[in-house]
């Protein structure tokens, strides 16, 4: 979070044959890339997999001085909020917030990730419904989404983000943040020179 606002940084994303095997990649994924490992809240739909693969990913020894194995507790931060949806004849009627671990965040909602997929569904013709545009291969369709993520990430100013500063160019009353920058990962907008450019080793950063 950023000045109360939500930076909306993707930090893992999976993909598969069902959300059940996606879920359990991208969950593994984002503790591994949080610093320090540290627990995040989480806010998901109604799916079992999310209570499962959280509990179960989000734990750490708690050493007592005993002999033996030391138990696994939750990681501290770490909670899951999930939006179930009740439906009536296959349409939704309501609502129903359930907090499954930790503290219920502001937003119970996953409505920044809704809109964030409704942009992918704009920019990636292989996620357009009814379409022939097929990403062809695991691996395009891996670099196809990556790419877009980034973008997002350090090459787009969000609106949200922007701050009052004194001193811009042009009269400019804002200065234009990414979420990279918000989180301190940058401090500035990345162009697609920059990127094509830039030498990073992938192997090295997992």
């Amino acid at each position: 979070m950023t000045q109360d606002r939500p930076t909306r940084f993707i930090v893992a994303w999976s993909f598969g044959p069902s959300e059940d095997i996606a879920a359990s990649q991208a969950v593994h994924y984002t503790r591994l890339r949080t610093k320090g490992r540290a627990g995040v809240p989480w806010v998901s739909d109604g799916r079992a997999v999310y209570r499962r693969e959280i509990s179960r990913v989000y734990r750490d020894p708690q050493r007592e001085g005993k002999r033996g194995r030391p138990p696994l507790v939750p990681t501290p931060g770490v909670g899951l909020t999930q939006a179930v949806k009740k439906r009536c004849r296959g349409r939704v009627v309501a609502i129903e917030i359930q907090t499954v671990l930790g503290e219920p965040p502001e937003c119970p909602y996953v409505v920044y990730l809704e809109r964030l997929n409704g942009v992918l569904r704009d920019r990636l013709n292989a996620l357009t419904r009814k379409t022939h545009a097929f990403a062809k291969n695991a691996s395009t369709w891996d670099a196809l989404v990556t790419l877009c993520l980034f973008e997002h990430n350090w090459m787009r100013a969000h609106p949200a983000l922007r701050e009052k500063a004194e001193g811009l160019p042009d009269n400019r009353k804002y200065r234009q943040k990414s979420p990279a920058m918000a989180i301190g990962l940058t401090d500035h907008i990345w162009t697609w020179e920059e990127f094509l450019t830039y030498r990073f080793n992938h192997y090295q950063a997992e």
